[in-house]
C-alpha cells in the first residue's frame, strides 16, 4: 500500500495530493498527512515541484474549509449538532470545541487541523459565530500552512528514509495492505468502544420535559441549569424561564453555590444530552443527590410546546435562584 502510494502520487502527482487533502478536510476517514509526506519526499529528489505541493495542498484545505464555513454561516449550530451526533469522540465533541473558541479566539483556526476534534468542528463553528471571511481565510490559511508545511517538510527532510520504508514495504506486499486495513479497523473499533464507554459512563435517569413541567406548575421551584457554552448559547439565546446559565466547564466551579435541598435539572443541546449527563456526574461527585439530565434538553422543552424566553443583560447566574416559571403557550 505505501509503494501503491509512492506510485500513484508519482504518475499523478498534485492531483492525488489535491483530492486527499481535500477528501480528509471535509471529514472523510482518509488520512492526507502520508501522502504529504511522500509528496514531500519526492519534492526533495525534483520528482515533483515543492512549491506546487505546498500550494495545491493549501488551496485543498482552504476550499473544503471555507465550504465547512459557509455551511455552519447557513445552519447554525444545526450543523454542529449533527457533527456531534456522527463523531467517534463525543468526549471531545461540540461543547470542548466551542469552549476552546471562546478561550482562543479565531486564533483557534491556527492550530484547529493539530488538535482533535477541533479540526472538523472549527470552520463551521467560526461560520456559525458570524466570524468575519477575510479574518477567517486568513487564520484558516494560516492554519493550513503550518500543517501542510510540517507534513510536507517532514517528508522532505527525511526523504531517503522515506524512500526506504517504502522500499521494504513493497517487500511484503499484499501483506502490508491487509495489516494496514486490520490496523485501520482496529482503531474505528476502539473509538466506537470508547464512545459506547462514554455514554454508559453518562447513563442515568433522566426527568422528561413533563416531569419537569408538572414540578414547576406543582411549585417545588427546581433549580434549572442551562450548561450549554457561552457560544452555544449565543447561536440559540433561548432558556428554560429562570433558568440559571453554568456552562459545563464552570459548573465544578460554581458547585459550592448550588441548592442541596432542591432538584437540580441540567439541560443542554447536545445529542443524548452528554454535557448535561457529564455535569449531573461532576455534582453527584461533590455529593449532590438530586440531579437529573433533561432527557431531550432544549430542543425537547421546544417541541413540547413549553414557553421560553431569551437570555437579558444581566440573566441569573450560579447564584441567581429564580424559580422557573415553564408555561405552555396560549
Amino acid at each position: 500500500m505505501p509503494h501503491d502510494l509512492h506510485s500513484l502520487i508519482s504518475q499523478f502527482g498534485l492531483a492525488v495530493v489535491f483530492a486527499n487533502v481535500f477528501v480528509e478536510q471535509i471529514g472523510l476517514p482518509i488520512p492526507a498527512v502520508p501522502t504529504l509526506i511522500v509528496a514531500g519526499a519526492l519534492a526533495a529528489t525534483a520528482q515533483l515541484s515543492l512549491p506546487l505541493v505546498v500550494v495545491v495542498a493549501i488551496a485543498a484545505c482552504l476550499i473544503a474549509d471555507f465550504a465547512w464555513y459557509c455551511i455552519g454561516r447557513t445552519y447554525g449550530s444545526r450543523v454542529m449538532k449533527t457533527l456531534c451526533r456522527i463523531s467517534l469522540t463525543p468526549d471531545s465533541c461540540v461543547s470542548e470545541t466551542q469552549a476552546r473558541f471562546e478561550r482562543w479566539g479565531s486564533k483557534a483556526l491556527v492550530v484547529a487541523k493539530f488538535v482533535p476534534g477541533l479540526s472538523l468542528i472549527a470552520p463551521p463553528l467560526a461560520g456559525a459565530t458570524r466570524l468575519g471571511v477575510p479574518t477567517f481565510l486568513l487564520y484558516d490559511g494560516v492554519g493550513a500552512a503550518l500543517w501542510v508545511g510540517a507534513a510536507v517538510g517532514g517528508g522532505a527532510l527525511f526523504d531517503k528514509e522515506v524512500e526506504y520504508l517504502l522500499a521494504r514495504s513493497a517487500d511484503f506486499g499484499s501483506f502490508a495492505i491487509v495489516a494496514l486495513g486490520v490496523l485501520l479497523a482496529a482503531y474505528i473499533a476502539y473509538k466506537w468502544w470508547e464512545r459506547r464507554r462514554f455514554y454508559k459512563l453518562l447513563r442515568m435517569a433522566r426527568i422528561s420535559v413533563d416531569e419537569l413541567y408538572r414540578l414547576i406548575d406543582d411549585g417545588a421551584a427546581p433549580v434549572v441549569v442551562d450548561v450549554r457554552s457561552h457560544t452555544a448559547r449565543g447561536l440559540d439565546p433561548k432558556r428554560i424561564p429562570g433558568a440559571v446559565h453554568v456552562p459545563l466547564d464552570a459548573v465544578e466551579h460554581h458547585a459550592k453555590d448550588l441548592p442541596r435541598d432542591r432538584d437540580i435539572i441540567l439541560y443542554c443541546t447536545c445529542p443524548n444530552e452528554s454535557s448535561a449527563a457529564h455535569a449531573a456526574k461532576l455534582l453527584m461527585h461533590h455529593g449532590f443527590t438530586r440531579v437529573r439530565p433533561l432527557h431531550g434538553g432544549l430542543d425537547a422543552w421546544i417541541a413540547a410546546g413549553y414557553s421560553v424566553e431569551g437570555f437579558a443583560a444581566g440573566s441569573p447566574r450560579a447564584d441567581g435562584f429564580a424559580a422557573p416559571t415553564g408555561s405552555r403557550p396560549a
